[in-house]
């Protein structure tokens, strides 16, 4: 039974999809967080065209 635990203990392998699965989420919070900015940054010349269109 020791000998499963050590062998357990130093398995990595479950690590490293855990470690891609928390870059690919933090890439993903940083691409909404940026077209969030853009699209807001959009809207507001879009409607500066608008307003300067209909007087």
């Amino acid at each position: 039974m020791s000998k499963f635990v050590t062998r357990f203990m130093k398995d990595e392998s479950g690590a490293t999809a855990i470690e891609y699965g928390l870059i690919a989420a933090l890439i993903a919070v940083v691409l909404v967080g940026a077209l969030t900015a853009i699209g807001t940054g959009l809207n507001t010349k879009f409607k500066a065209v608008e307003k300067a269109i209909t007087g």
